[in-house]
């Protein structure tokens, strides 16, 4: 499977009420384009019960006696044995648990994982039956699990576009997370106090030289052409 492992333990928290992510955009002030066309995942059931239930006709019809006789087919018997037991106990409970919620990782990805280790089983039991059973078992067993690969692939596939599809909500919450935080910031953030203009210095006026005791003020310059009196003196 190529599913990363950051995504899905990201991912498997979310609950994927909705898959219908619509998107719409304008140009240049235009009209919104039609929205994206919703994604619904298929319940598992869908995808593996025609196959599934081939591989167990075919696995539950075989006639190891038929077999030659050896240590391939021993193992190819205890083979048959796994397969039964997980088509007839495991299997069924997970796919249960997946239909139920065919949107949520944590419920599907047990179903890939189960489906994963059955394949390998029957390609182990595949290879045992061109060396030791009958032609017509071979090509029964050949269809069944080419059959089931393409079921899994096609598991894998829906797999995949779920997780994408919640990578985008988780990455879409954590946006709309953070501008709803800066503007909570913004709106509780008191605006910067006005500056004020600095005050004009004001201009000292000058204060007149007091006159002297005694005096009335400045005398008067005499006219031209006149002469100044002698100060009279007393006797």
């Amino acid at each position: 499977m190529n599913i990363s492992k950051a995504v899905i333990f990201a991912t498997i928290f979310i609950t994927p009420a909705l898959f219908c992510t619509g998107q719409t955009s304008a140009n240049n002030g235009s009209a919104a384009s039609p929205a994206v066309a919703p994604f619904t995942p298929s319940p598992p059931s869908d995808i593996l019960q025609r196959s599934l239930g081939e591989v167990q006709q075919v696995v539950f019809s075989l006639k190891l006696d038929k077999w030659k006789r050896g240590s391939v087919r021993d193992e190819a018997g205890t083979n048959v044995a796994a397969i039964q037991r997980d088509l007839e106990g495991t299997l069924p409970k997970l796919i249960k648990d997946g239909d139920g919620a065919p949107g949520t990782l944590s419920k599907v990805l047990p179903v890939a994982r189960n489906v994963d280790a059955l394949y390998d089983v029957l390609v182990h039991l595949v290879e045992q039956a061109r060396v030791s059973a009958p032609g017509d078992q071979v090509g029964q067993l050949q269809t069944a699990m080419a059959d089931l690969e393409k079921a899994r692939v096609t598991l894998d596939n829906q797999l995949q576009q779920v997780a994408s599809v919640q990578e985008k909500q988780l990455v879409d919450l954590r946006t709309t997370v953070q501008t709803q935080a800066a503007s909570l910031k913004a709106a509780s953030t008191p605006p910067p106090a006005p500056k004020c203009p600095a005050p004009t210095p004001m201009k000292k006026k000058k204060v007149p030289a007091k006159a002297a005791p005694g005096t009335t003020g400045t005398p008067a310059k005499p006219a031209a052409g006149t002469s100044t009196p002698p100060a009279k003196t007393q006797p």
